[in-house]
Protein backbone atom coordinates (compact mmCIF):
# COMPACT_ATOMS: atom_id res chain seq x y z
CA UNK A 1 0.00 0.00 0.00
CA UNK A 2 0.89 3.19 -0.70
CA UNK A 3 0.33 5.94 2.20
CA UNK A 4 1.32 10.09 1.63
CA UNK A 5 1.15 11.32 5.63
CA UNK A 6 0.42 15.28 5.69
CA UNK A 7 1.88 16.65 8.59
CA UNK A 8 5.36 16.34 10.30
CA UNK A 9 4.23 16.75 13.74
CA UNK A 10 4.51 14.08 16.19
CA UNK A 11 1.59 12.56 15.73
CA UNK A 12 2.05 12.24 12.00
CA UNK A 13 5.54 11.47 12.57
CA UNK A 14 4.33 8.38 14.49
CA UNK A 15 1.87 6.98 12.33
CA UNK A 16 4.35 7.14 9.23
CA UNK A 17 6.90 6.00 11.35
CA UNK A 18 4.79 2.53 12.28
CA UNK A 19 3.38 2.13 8.97
CA UNK A 20 6.52 2.39 7.04
CA UNK A 21 7.84 -0.72 8.34
CA UNK A 22 5.17 -2.26 5.89
CA UNK A 23 4.03 0.34 3.38
CA UNK A 24 6.09 2.51 1.15
CA UNK A 25 5.23 5.89 2.98
CA UNK A 26 5.78 9.53 2.59
CA UNK A 27 5.55 12.30 5.31
CA UNK A 28 4.92 15.74 3.91
CA UNK A 29 6.21 18.63 5.93
CA UNK A 30 4.53 21.78 5.28
CA UNK A 31 7.93 23.96 6.13
CA UNK A 32 10.33 22.82 3.87
CA UNK A 33 13.33 23.19 6.10
CA UNK A 34 12.18 21.05 8.58
CA UNK A 35 11.46 18.46 5.80
CA UNK A 36 15.24 18.92 4.72
CA UNK A 37 16.48 18.66 8.50
CA UNK A 38 14.60 15.51 8.88
CA UNK A 39 15.59 13.92 6.14
CA UNK A 40 18.99 14.74 6.93
CA UNK A 41 19.23 13.41 10.43
CA UNK A 42 16.82 10.80 9.84
CA UNK A 43 15.14 12.25 13.15
CA UNK A 44 12.07 14.69 13.83
CA UNK A 45 14.34 16.65 16.35
CA UNK A 46 11.46 19.11 17.25
CA UNK A 47 8.31 16.35 18.33
CA UNK A 48 9.86 13.18 18.52
CA UNK A 49 13.99 13.56 19.72
CA UNK A 50 15.55 10.50 19.84
CA UNK A 51 13.38 8.60 17.69
CA UNK A 52 15.22 7.12 14.53
CA UNK A 53 12.81 7.70 11.42
CA UNK A 54 13.70 4.35 9.09
CA UNK A 55 15.65 4.57 5.79
CA UNK A 56 12.44 3.18 4.11
CA UNK A 57 10.10 6.22 5.32
CA UNK A 58 10.93 9.29 2.54
CA UNK A 59 9.88 12.90 3.93
CA UNK A 60 9.36 15.84 1.58
CA UNK A 61 7.75 18.89 1.44
CA UNK A 62 6.70 21.44 -1.89
CA UNK A 63 3.96 20.18 -4.30
CA UNK A 64 1.34 18.37 -2.18
CA UNK A 65 -0.19 16.67 -4.97
CA UNK A 66 3.38 15.30 -6.32
CA UNK A 67 4.47 13.57 -2.74
CA UNK A 68 1.08 12.51 -2.66
CA UNK A 69 0.79 11.12 -6.00
CA UNK A 70 -0.28 7.45 -6.59
CA UNK A 71 -1.23 6.98 -3.10
CA UNK A 72 -3.80 4.95 -2.24
CA UNK A 73 -4.34 6.28 1.62
CA UNK A 74 -3.77 9.50 2.61
CA UNK A 75 -3.56 10.66 6.17
CA UNK A 76 -4.11 14.02 7.64
CA UNK A 77 -1.94 14.68 10.40
CA UNK A 78 -2.80 18.83 11.18
CA UNK A 79 -4.18 20.12 14.38
CA UNK A 80 -8.00 20.54 13.98
CA UNK A 81 -7.55 24.19 13.12
CA UNK A 82 -5.90 23.12 9.91
CA UNK A 83 -8.35 20.52 8.80
CA UNK A 84 -10.36 22.45 6.72
CA UNK A 85 -7.42 23.69 4.75
CA UNK A 86 -5.89 20.47 4.01
CA UNK A 87 -9.13 19.02 2.36
CA UNK A 88 -9.63 21.96 0.43
CA UNK A 89 -5.92 21.07 -1.10
CA UNK A 90 -6.76 17.64 -1.45
CA UNK A 91 -9.75 18.55 -3.38
CA UNK A 92 -7.67 20.73 -5.47
CA UNK A 93 -5.15 17.72 -6.08
CA UNK A 94 -8.09 15.51 -7.11
CA UNK A 95 -7.17 12.92 -5.75
CA UNK A 96 -8.91 9.41 -5.25
CA UNK A 97 -7.33 8.14 -2.65
CA UNK A 98 -8.76 7.22 0.60
CA UNK A 99 -8.45 9.51 3.15
CA UNK A 100 -8.48 9.87 6.85
CA UNK A 101 -7.70 12.74 9.55
CA UNK A 102 -6.33 12.40 12.99
CA UNK A 103 -6.80 15.49 14.60
CA UNK A 104 -9.16 15.61 17.83
CA UNK A 105 -11.59 18.83 18.47
CA UNK A 106 -13.53 21.13 17.08
CA UNK A 107 -13.59 23.79 14.52
CA UNK A 108 -13.99 27.37 15.83
CA UNK A 109 -17.01 28.51 14.82
CA UNK A 110 -16.58 30.79 10.79
CA UNK A 111 -18.88 33.31 12.17
CA UNK A 112 -18.15 33.73 16.22
CA UNK A 113 -20.64 36.81 16.32
CA UNK A 114 -23.31 34.65 15.53
CA UNK A 115 -24.62 32.46 18.13
CA UNK A 116 -26.26 29.95 15.73
CA UNK A 117 -22.61 29.51 14.33
CA UNK A 118 -21.46 26.09 16.09
CA UNK A 119 -17.79 25.13 14.92
CA UNK A 120 -17.77 21.80 13.39
CA UNK A 121 -17.00 17.82 14.09
CA UNK A 122 -14.04 16.67 11.53
CA UNK A 123 -16.78 14.47 9.88
CA UNK A 124 -19.20 17.80 9.19
CA UNK A 125 -16.36 19.80 7.73
CA UNK A 126 -15.42 16.73 5.43
CA UNK A 127 -19.54 16.85 4.30
CA UNK A 128 -18.86 20.64 3.42
CA UNK A 129 -15.78 20.08 1.80
CA UNK A 130 -15.51 17.24 -0.12
CA UNK A 131 -18.43 14.43 0.52
CA UNK A 132 -17.41 12.78 -2.91
CA UNK A 133 -14.09 11.56 -1.18
CA UNK A 134 -14.06 8.44 0.65
CA UNK A 135 -12.76 9.21 4.29
CA UNK A 136 -12.91 8.32 7.81
CA UNK A 137 -10.75 9.05 11.13
CA UNK A 138 -8.14 7.46 13.03
CA UNK A 139 -8.65 7.75 17.08
CA UNK A 140 -8.52 6.24 20.36
CA UNK A 141 -6.24 6.24 23.30
CA UNK A 142 -2.60 7.26 22.16
CA UNK A 143 0.00 9.32 22.79
CA UNK A 144 2.45 9.61 19.63
CA UNK A 145 5.58 9.06 21.19
CA UNK A 146 4.77 5.78 22.29
CA UNK A 147 3.26 4.88 19.18
CA UNK A 148 6.66 5.54 17.69
CA UNK A 149 8.11 3.77 19.56
CA UNK A 150 6.35 0.52 19.01
CA UNK A 151 4.32 0.28 22.55
CA UNK A 152 1.06 -1.53 22.68
CA UNK A 153 -1.52 0.84 21.43
CA UNK A 154 -5.06 0.07 20.66
CA UNK A 155 -7.04 2.37 17.91
CA UNK A 156 -10.59 2.80 15.89
CA UNK A 157 -10.78 3.16 12.17
CA UNK A 158 -14.26 4.58 11.87
CA UNK A 159 -16.27 5.29 8.57
CA UNK A 160 -19.33 4.94 7.09
CA UNK A 161 -17.45 3.80 4.43
CA UNK A 162 -16.10 -0.23 4.73
CA UNK A 163 -13.78 0.28 2.29
CA UNK A 164 -12.04 2.96 4.09
CA UNK A 165 -12.09 1.06 7.75
CA UNK A 166 -10.54 -2.25 5.94
CA UNK A 167 -7.85 -0.11 4.53
CA UNK A 168 -6.87 1.33 7.86
CA UNK A 169 -6.72 -1.56 9.47
CA UNK A 170 -4.53 -2.88 6.57
CA UNK A 171 -2.19 0.13 6.71
CA UNK A 172 -1.58 0.36 10.91
CA UNK A 173 -3.15 -2.99 12.38
CA UNK A 174 0.09 -5.34 13.32
CA UNK A 175 1.66 -6.86 16.21
CA UNK A 176 1.68 -3.70 18.59
CA UNK A 177 -0.42 -1.56 16.94
CA UNK A 178 -4.59 -3.06 16.85
CA UNK A 179 -6.72 -1.27 14.83
CA UNK A 180 -10.51 -1.83 15.31
CA UNK A 181 -13.16 -1.13 12.58
CA UNK A 182 -16.52 1.30 13.76
CA UNK A 183 -19.09 2.52 11.89
CA UNK A 184 -20.22 5.53 14.41
CA UNK A 185 -17.66 8.17 12.86
CA UNK A 186 -20.02 10.47 15.07
CA UNK A 187 -19.20 8.75 18.53
CA UNK A 188 -15.55 8.61 17.71
CA UNK A 189 -15.15 12.05 17.10
CA UNK A 190 -17.11 13.17 19.86
CA UNK A 191 -15.00 11.27 22.63
CA UNK A 192 -11.86 12.57 20.69
CA UNK A 193 -13.07 16.15 20.87
CA UNK A 194 -14.21 16.39 24.11
CA UNK A 195 -12.16 14.33 26.28
CA UNK A 196 -9.80 17.23 25.96
CA UNK A 197 -11.67 19.76 27.76
CA UNK A 198 -12.54 16.91 30.43
CA UNK A 199 -8.69 16.32 30.95
CA UNK A 200 -7.99 20.14 31.50
CA UNK A 201 -10.63 19.37 34.22
CA UNK A 202 -8.63 16.50 35.55
CA UNK A 203 -5.50 17.99 35.70
CA UNK A 204 -6.89 20.88 37.72
CA UNK A 205 -7.87 18.59 40.14
CA UNK A 206 -4.87 16.58 40.16
CA UNK A 207 -2.83 19.85 40.56
CA UNK A 208 -5.05 20.57 43.78
CA UNK A 209 -4.15 17.81 45.36
CA UNK A 210 -7.87 16.67 45.60
CA UNK A 211 -6.96 12.81 45.80
CA UNK A 212 -7.59 9.77 43.32
CA UNK A 213 -11.30 9.34 44.82
CA UNK A 214 -12.07 13.25 43.11
CA UNK A 215 -10.27 11.99 40.02
CA UNK A 216 -12.26 8.77 39.58
CA UNK A 217 -15.58 10.91 40.40
CA UNK A 218 -14.67 13.90 37.47
CA UNK A 219 -13.80 11.42 35.42
CA UNK A 220 -16.78 9.44 35.88
CA UNK A 221 -19.21 11.93 35.28
CA UNK A 222 -17.28 13.52 32.70
CA UNK A 223 -18.15 10.31 30.39
CA UNK A 224 -21.66 10.78 31.40
CA UNK A 225 -21.33 14.64 30.17
CA UNK A 226 -20.00 13.45 27.26
CA UNK A 227 -22.18 10.58 25.88
CA UNK A 228 -25.04 12.96 26.55
CA UNK A 229 -23.39 15.11 23.64
CA UNK A 230 -22.90 12.34 21.24
CA UNK A 231 -26.25 10.98 21.86
CA UNK A 232 -27.84 14.69 20.59
CA UNK A 233 -25.31 14.85 18.07
CA UNK A 234 -26.61 11.43 16.64
CA UNK A 235 -23.88 8.85 17.98
CA UNK A 236 -24.34 5.40 19.38
CA UNK A 237 -24.35 4.80 23.54
CA UNK A 238 -21.99 1.85 23.46
CA UNK A 239 -19.32 3.95 21.55
CA UNK A 240 -18.43 6.15 24.68
CA UNK A 241 -17.90 2.56 26.46
CA UNK A 242 -14.93 1.72 23.91
CA UNK A 243 -11.87 2.81 23.05
CA UNK A 244 -12.31 6.26 21.80
CA UNK A 245 -14.80 7.22 24.85
CA UNK A 246 -13.73 5.91 27.89
CA UNK A 247 -10.10 4.74 26.67
CA UNK A 248 -8.92 7.73 25.40
CA UNK A 249 -10.36 9.98 28.60
CA UNK A 250 -8.86 7.80 30.79
CA UNK A 251 -5.60 8.03 29.19
CA UNK A 252 -5.40 11.85 28.56
CA UNK A 253 -6.97 12.56 32.24
CA UNK A 254 -4.17 10.41 33.74
CA UNK A 255 -1.09 9.89 31.54
CA UNK A 256 1.48 12.47 31.84
CA UNK A 257 2.70 12.48 28.61
CA UNK A 258 -1.32 14.26 28.09
CA UNK A 259 -1.13 18.05 27.06
CA UNK A 260 -4.24 19.16 27.82
CA UNK A 261 -3.77 17.77 31.55
CA UNK A 262 -0.83 18.90 31.76
CA UNK A 263 -2.90 22.28 31.18
CA UNK A 264 -4.99 22.14 34.55
CA UNK A 265 -1.85 20.92 35.92
CA UNK A 266 -0.47 24.36 35.43
CA UNK A 267 -3.77 26.58 36.04
CA UNK A 268 -3.52 24.81 39.37
CA UNK A 269 -0.31 26.06 39.92
CA UNK A 270 -1.40 29.70 39.13
CA UNK A 271 0.07 30.04 35.94
CA UNK A 272 -1.91 32.51 33.51
CA UNK A 273 -3.57 30.50 30.45
CA UNK A 274 -1.14 31.89 27.88
CA UNK A 275 1.58 30.87 30.29
CA UNK A 276 0.39 27.18 30.61
CA UNK A 277 0.17 26.97 26.48
CA UNK A 278 2.99 28.32 25.37
CA UNK A 279 5.21 25.98 27.79
CA UNK A 280 3.94 22.98 26.05
CA UNK A 281 5.41 23.47 23.11
CA UNK A 282 2.23 21.42 20.97
CA UNK A 283 -1.02 22.18 20.82
CA UNK A 284 -3.44 20.87 23.38
CA UNK A 285 -7.21 20.95 21.60
CA UNK A 286 -9.13 21.25 24.69
CA UNK A 287 -8.06 24.74 25.36
CA UNK A 288 -9.39 25.80 21.49
CA UNK A 289 -12.40 23.90 21.43
CA UNK A 290 -14.04 23.96 24.66
CA UNK A 291 -15.70 27.16 24.13
CA UNK A 292 -17.45 26.03 21.37
CA UNK A 293 -18.47 22.30 23.02
CA UNK A 294 -19.98 24.28 25.48
CA UNK A 295 -21.74 26.43 22.83
CA UNK A 296 -22.85 23.64 21.06
CA UNK A 297 -24.11 21.51 23.97
CA UNK A 298 -26.50 24.60 24.92
CA UNK A 299 -27.77 24.62 21.36
CA UNK A 300 -28.65 21.42 21.80
CA UNK A 301 -30.25 21.68 25.47
CA UNK A 302 -27.84 19.49 26.65
CA UNK A 303 -26.19 20.40 30.34
CA UNK A 304 -22.32 20.06 30.57
CA UNK A 305 -21.35 21.07 34.00
CA UNK A 306 -17.84 19.95 33.83
CA UNK A 307 -17.41 21.71 30.56
CA UNK A 308 -18.71 24.87 31.67
CA UNK A 309 -16.59 25.26 34.80
CA UNK A 310 -13.01 24.73 32.59
CA UNK A 311 -14.70 27.58 29.79
CA UNK A 312 -15.32 29.38 32.72
CA UNK A 313 -11.87 28.64 33.97
CA UNK A 314 -9.66 29.11 30.97
CA UNK A 315 -11.72 32.65 30.27
CA UNK A 316 -10.50 33.87 33.89
CA UNK A 317 -13.77 33.92 35.26
CA UNK A 318 -13.23 31.77 38.23
CA UNK A 319 -10.00 30.84 40.30
CA UNK A 320 -9.29 27.51 40.13
CA UNK A 321 -10.47 26.70 43.87
CA UNK A 322 -13.58 28.46 42.37
CA UNK A 323 -14.08 25.97 39.42
CA UNK A 324 -13.56 23.39 41.49
CA UNK A 325 -15.68 24.15 44.55
CA UNK A 326 -18.92 25.33 41.91
CA UNK A 327 -18.66 21.47 40.98
CA UNK A 328 -18.32 19.94 44.20
CA UNK A 329 -21.33 22.29 45.36
CA UNK A 330 -23.79 21.41 43.16
CA UNK A 331 -26.98 20.15 44.34
CA UNK A 332 -27.39 16.27 44.35
CA UNK A 333 -29.01 14.04 42.19
CA UNK A 334 -29.17 10.60 40.67
CA UNK A 335 -26.52 8.93 38.98
CA UNK A 336 -27.35 8.85 35.72
CA UNK A 337 -25.43 9.08 31.92
CA UNK A 338 -28.80 9.79 30.33
CA UNK A 339 -28.47 7.73 27.27
CA UNK A 340 -31.34 9.81 25.05
CA UNK A 341 -31.50 8.64 21.93
CA UNK A 342 -31.43 11.77 19.40
CA UNK A 343 -34.42 13.50 19.17
CA UNK A 344 -35.18 13.10 23.07
CA UNK A 345 -35.92 15.71 25.72
CA UNK A 346 -33.13 17.01 26.93
CA UNK A 347 -32.55 16.53 30.89
CA UNK A 348 -33.47 18.20 33.49
CA UNK A 349 -30.96 19.82 35.78
CA UNK A 350 -31.80 16.93 38.60
CA UNK A 351 -30.64 14.41 36.21
CA UNK A 352 -27.37 16.19 35.16
CA UNK A 353 -23.81 15.75 36.15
Amino acid sequence: MKICVHGAGAWGTAVAVNAAARHEVTLWARDAAQADAMSAARENSRYLPGLALPASLAVRAGDIAQAQAGADLVIVATPMAALRAQLVALRGTGTTAAVAWLCKGVEPALDSSSPASFGLLAHEIWAQVVPELRAGVLSGPSFAQEVAEGRPTALVAASPHAAVRDMLVDAFHGPALRVYANEDIVGVEVGGAVKNVLAIATGLCDGLALGLNARAALITRGLAEMTRFGLALGARAETFMGLSGLGDLVLTSTGDLSRNRKVGLLLAQGRTLAQAVDSLGHVAEGVYCARTVVQRARGLGIEMPIAEGVVALLDGRVSPQDAVAALVGREPVPESVQLQQPGAAAASPRQSS
